[in-house]
């Protein structure tokens, strides 16, 4: 089997359809990519191949799988991330590559005419943007800022989210530990949280999250690893491996929806839109 990723977006369409029948006709991102990397016998070397930076040309690829079936009808999503078969996607169990991209690339051109935008010519780069190129575009700005500065920004995160007590610890010889907090849930149950902030490029490796895993126990009830990066298939695994203290996971992109959601640093404008009413002129 060949060690690098070689797939193309328009290659997943399929195993996309199949993967989330076989999570009960919907699933986050992650359990999709997890599925799809068991059907496809995908090594973890494959699974980890990087893209650019922060993203690995599996999830990628995967992306622009999800948008197209999105915009062919077949699947939807959610504002919490979960993804979902449509009722034409419970009916069809397989589709045409060709008739997908042709489709797709179609009704984007109707759209861009009907806005007034420049017709692009599809290619494999350009063919369909996503959503990102937005958050890309944050993970730019978030890695020109000083490592402490990111520190800052995931202190900020946390207490948005309704952590209490938030404090950097900032020490070089914590064991990776950045940060502590505790969260209060229902104003009964609290956690006491350890973290660390990791302004990466690339990916966080299961060797980091066992090493942070060493210095959690004892300290914390649950530990959190925030990075710009993304995490290999090895550390995704060694996180909730059976038996150990479970480690929540935020990536790049994680990280850059958190961003949105709370409004910290992403301004969101809405456009507006005019429908005419002939039947009401006619009537004068």
């Amino acid at each position: 089997m060949a060690e690098s990723f070689t797939y193309k977006y328009d290659d997943l369409f399929n195993p996309t359809l199949h993967a989330l029948r076989k999570l009960g006709g919907s699933g986050s991102v992650q359990e999709m990519e997890e599925q799809i990397a068991k059907d496809l016998k995908l090594t973890d070397k494959q699974v980890n191949e990087i893209h650019r930076e922060n993203r690995t040309k599996f999830s990628y690829r995967l992306a622009w799988a999800r948008n197209y079936l999105k915009r062919y009808g077949l699947l939807e999503n959610s504002s919490h991330g979960v993804w979902a078969l449509t009722e034409s996607g419970l009916q069809v169990k397989s589709v045409n590559q060709e008739t997908v991209k042709r489709t797709v690339v179609l009704k984007d051109r109707k759209e861009r005419l009907i806005k007034g935008a420049a017709v692009q010519k599809p290619t494999e780069e350009n063919e369909n943007e996503l959503d990102y190129t937005w958050q890309e575009e944050i993970i730019e700005v978030i890695l020109k800022i000083k490592p402490s500065a990111f520190e800052r920004l995931c202190q900020r995160i946390l207490r948005e989210l309704g952590f209490q007590n938030v404090e950097v610890t900032g020490s070089s010889n914590d064991g990776g530990i950045d940060g502590i907090g505790r969260l209060r849930l229902g104003g009964v149950l609290s956690f006491h949280v350890i973290f660390q902030a990791k302004r990466y490029k690339g990916a966080v490796s299961a060797s980091i999250v066992r090493d942070f895993r060493g210095a959690m126990v004892g300290r914390a009830d649950k530990g959190l690893i925030m990075t710009t990066g993304t995490f290999t298939r090895e550390a995704r695994k060694e996180a909730s491996r059976d038996g150990a203290p479970p480690i929540d996971l935020m990536d790049g992109t994680d990280l850059a929806e958190k961003l949105k959601e709370l409004k910290l640093g992403v301004e969101i404008e809405l456009v507006e839109k005019v429908t005419i009413k002939e039947e009401w002129f006619s009537v004068l």
